[in-house]
């Protein structure tokens, strides 16, 4: 594993950050669903308040993301992890006090997606003001396998102690590790905005660094700030193709809603859960975490766009191999090579757009990534269970990973470029800021 970026303090600082929250906030995950199901009896309940969640963190992380362009992030990053803090602080209290009422317990559901969609946005923008651009792979592994450890171990420990401490205390245990979040963040260094540039050279000629400073976006109203990162999302075609392998990804080859009816009916699991379905969920972020130990084998690399392509098309490979496996341990390993070469992807993916976006605008092109990455899988999911009920899982599955492979080689065909990044070549520069000198 690569551990250079942890000498960097403030890295370091971020990083534990991340850890504790990952982990802890991962109670709520599994706390939030429990308590309404046990309220309400329905999962109908349960599907909405996902969907209220989801809705609250694609607004903050927009809105997050253009103010992350605008004001100190640090300052950002205490007020929303102070945001998320108080929320915990409320699903403790209406535990403790039993209110049972389902409309408060959505509005704090809300309110927990809001905070999240910012501290996700700010986060992705203060990462490469702290750590020198050739490190940015490697300090994205490092936080990729901190988002996938809590993703495993939150959940895991949340199901074990429920039944001991009960949700409540649970919702305590994340208050008080965003407490120490809160701490961490405070430790860091100053991330003030960039300095000002004229507006105009936001949509400059092709290769010159495009920005917008943060006195003349102050003039503007937020839709506008919003209206801006967008076209200069538009105008760089490395951010655009960016995007569009991540949707080819998670859209076409995203399967996760076939699990449950891939174990019952092809591999002969038990009606409603069981072994079967606990191999499937369990061998994705089982692959995920083993290449993330071993991350330092590809961060060294110079060619994140061409690692990026490769192992966004063994991705759709490994859907292919899934959906045609006929044995469940071959599933599992489909699905184990599969999260390894997703974290592959994902690590590059952010490192890449990192290094090419102009630090004033960051934080608005973070806030839009963060929307690709949470609404790409549930569209994803929403797409495979309509195809999987009319084709059955095995024809779903493979059908989208191949489409998954030819949608990559898409986007490569039409943008050249994102095959021959280079990161010794490629990095923009210009506008990062000297946060990272002042982070010892």
């Amino acid at each position: 594993m690569d551990r250079r970026p942890l000498a960097i303090p403030a890295y370091r600082r971020l990083w534990i950050a991340s850890l504790i929250a990952s982990v802890g906030g991962s109670f709520g995950v599994l706390a939030v669903p429990a308590q309404l199901f046990t309220m309400t009896g329905s999962s109908a309940t349960v599907g909405v308040s996902a969907a209220v969640s989801l809705v609250a963190l694609v607004v903050s992380a927009l809105w997050g993301g253009a103010l992350a362009d605008a004001v100190d992030r640090r300052r950002l990053l205490l007020v929303a992890h102070g945001c998320l803090a108080l929320t915990y602080a409320g699903l403790w209290a209406q535990a403790a006090m039993d209110l049972r009422s389902v409309p408060t317990l959505l509005a704090l559901v809300a309110c927990q997606g809001l905070s999240y969609g910012a501290v996700m946005a700010v986060m992705g923008a203060a990462v490469p003001r702290v750590v020198p651009a050739d490190l940015l792979a490697a300090a994205n592994g490092l936080s990729a396998l901190t988002r996938y450890t809590g993703s495993i171990v939150g959940p895991l420990l949340a199901g074990v102690l429920i039944p001991v401490v009960g949700l409540g205390a649970l919702y305590l245990l994340d208050t008080l590790a965003l407490l120490l979040v809160i701490w961490s963040v405070f430790r860091l260094p100053r991330l003030p905005p960039q300095p000002s540039v004229p507006v105009p050279a936001l949509v400059s000629r092709p290769g010159t660094p495009a920005s917008i400073g943060t006195s003349a976006a102050a003039r503007r109203s937020m839709v506008g700030q919003l209206l801006d990162g967008f076209r200069y999302l538009l105008s760089r075609p490395l951010l655009v193709a960016l995007i569009g392998v991540d949707l080819a990804a998670m859209v076409f080859g995203g399967p996760w809603a076939l699990y449950p009816e891939l174990a019952q009916r092809e591999f002969a699991g038990t009606a409603g859960g069981g072994f079967e379905l606990g191999v499937l969920y369990a061998s994705y972020p089982a692959g995920v975490f083993v290449v993330g130990l071993v991350s330092g084998v590809f961060t060294h690399a110079r060619r994140h766009g061409a690692l990026m392509v490769t192992a966004a098309v063994a991705w759709g490979g490994t859907v292919v191999l899934l959906g045609l496996a006929p044995h469940l341990w071959l599933a599992a390993a489909a699905l184990l090579v599969g999260g390894g070469v997703n974290f592959v992807l994902s690590m590059f993916r952010r490192a890449i757009s990192q290094a090419s976006t102009d630090d004033r605008l960051r934080g608005r092109i973070e806030g839009s990534m963060v929307v690709v990455t949470v609404g790409g899988p549930q569209i994803g999911n929403f797409l495979h269970g309509v195809t999987g009920a009319a084709w059955g899982p095995r024809w779903a599955i493979s059908v989208g990973g191949g489409l998954t492979i030819l949608a990559v080689a898409g986007v490569v065909r039409a943008v050249p470029q994102l095959w021959q990044y280079d990161a010794a070549t490629d990095i923009t520069t210009a506008g990062r800021g000297d946060g990272h000198d002042s982070a010892g």
